[in-house]
């Protein structure tokens, strides 16, 4: 028998028969490092991407210890879309045919809320849907977490993209304290460091080794003149067609000059610094994180702690003082199994500092003549995004966001991207393509029975 095989795992008779009849074999890599764990009751911190065969390995977790006479919520799965909601309840249900009678109920908002309470009534063993409809039942008191066993935070760190930490964190609260708690998630911000501090008891962490490769990052080195630093950067952006994109400069100045060339030559970009007042840079950082910015220029002093999902490229448009920094900077691209890309400028004064880098890393810089710049090129970001009036103090919430635009008629939630929440403000990214529906859906329409302030930013 392999070590993989499900066979291998402590699992009732009829489950395993039901996973041979589903093909299910041998365990893949998160699986194999996550099930056992999960089987023992501990609380995991799981990293892993769609694909990977997360599902089932929560799903198998969570169907395990399920008491099929008790017609309570005994297990709870949070998604960050009513997608990929669906598509979990439909893998639970084929992986839980080998138990009598276990009813799994998805809670998601574009839906109405009545029937969903009539299903609650009948009650259900397993519960999956997004925050914001999970939180309006249990403040209504149509959903009880007090039986709950199992809770689940499926692709976690997109949940926090869009915004729903407060609403994660109180539903958790209600939930008994002795649960076992699995947080599955693509990449490692630092919101997921706050909620499994929060919430997790002694959590074990697995890590896929392949999901954070050194190797996946492709370094790229090319020496200029001084004179030809901006050029370089413009012609580099329009050459790789990659985004987003963070272009790291030495300066404040240089981050201005270098915004300024590139906004002129039709890219978008922004500048993060020292100097931007705090709206400032709450609103940089909600295009650059929604897909509206195909570049943010920045300095490594505003750029610390920032967490970048998807990053493709990292341009050095001056070499860092310190080798270590360089290392911190490229390694914000090549993330979640994504090959990455770093190219750095180096003109002749810039010489010492290449090669500390070259004596940190053991390896001999590759060198490249710069491209020619194809000037018809376009880098247009993706997304739109949209600034709202109000925010946390007006008891705002994603949720709300996210119905007043896929309500009747509206968009889907595919087309809706990263939500971000202020005090006095929100951001919300959409498709570039219905960026004008969505912005007259939001303008003529009313969000949580109100008619606000929106703009195109």
């Amino acid at each position: 028998m392999s070590v993989n095989a499900f066979s291998s795992l402590p699992l009732s008779a009829p489950m395993q028969a039901n996973l041979a009849a589903l093909g299910y074999s041998e365990m893949t890599a998160i699986q194999a490092a996550s099930l056992p764990l999960i089987i023992k009751g501990r609380d995991l911190i799981a990293q892993a991407k769609t694909g990977s065969g997360k599902t089932a390995a929560f799903g198998i977790g969570l169907l395990h210890p399920l008491n099929p006479r008790y017609f309570g919520c005994q297990a709870l799965v949070l998604c960050p879309t009513r997608e990929l909601a669906d598509q979990v309840t439909k893998e639970l249900r084929r992986l839980a045919r080998a138990a009598d009678n276990i009813k799994i109920l998805t809670l998601c908002g574009g839906v109405p809320f009545g029937p969903q309470i009539g299903s609650l009534e009948h009650g259900a063993h397993v519960i999956v849907g997004t925050p914001g409809r999970v939180q309006e039942h249990l403040r209504k008191g149509t959903l009880k977490v007090d039986g709950l066993n199992t809770l689940v935070l499926d692709e976690a760190d997109r949940m926090l993209d869009m915004g729903f930490f407060d609403s994660i964190a109180e539903i958790i609260e209600q939930t008994p304290a002795r649960r076992q708690t699995l947080l599955f998630s693509a990449t490692y911000p630092s919101g997921i460091e706050q909620l499994a501090a929060r919430f997790l008891r002694s959590p074990e962490r697995v890590e896929v080794q392949a999901l954070h490769d050194d190797g996946q990052i492709e370094q790229r080195f090319y020496e200029i003149a001084p004179t030809q630093r901006l050029d370089a950067v413009a012609a580099l952006l329009r050459h790789f067609r990659k985004q987003p994109a963070v272009a790291f400069c030495a300066t404040r100045q240089q981050c201005t000059e270098l915004v300024e060339r590139l906004e002129a030559e039709k890219i978008s970009a922004a500048a993060l610094h020292g100097d931007l007042e705090q709206r400032d840079r709450d609103q940089v950082l909600a295009l650059f994180a929604g897909r509206s910015l195909s570049v943010l220029v920045a300095t490594d002093v505003a750029a610390r702690g920032l967490d970048i999902a998807g990053l493709e490229l990292v341009i050095n448009v001056e070499l860092a003082r310190d080798a270590e920094v360089h290392i911190h900077r490229i390694g914000r691209s090549g993330r979640a199994g994504e090959k990455g890309l770093a190219v750095s400028l180096v003109a002749p004064a810039e010489a010492g500092r290449a090669q500390a880098i070259e004596a940190l890393q053991g390896q001999t810089m590759a060198w490249y003549p710069l491209p020619a710049d194809n000037t018809s090129v376009s880098l247009l970001p993706p997304m739109h995004t949209l600034c709202i009036g109000a925010g946390r103090k007006d008891k705002l919430r994603p949720g709300d966001i996210l119905g007043a635009l896929t309500g009747d008629a509206g968009l889907s939630s595919d087309q809706v991207g990263k939500i971000a929440l202020f005090e006095f403000q929100a951001y919300v990214a959409v498709q570039r393509d219905v960026a004008r529906k969505a912005l007259q859906r939001l303008t003529e329409g009313k969000i949580k029975g109100r008619s606000l302030r929106v703009r195109m930013i």
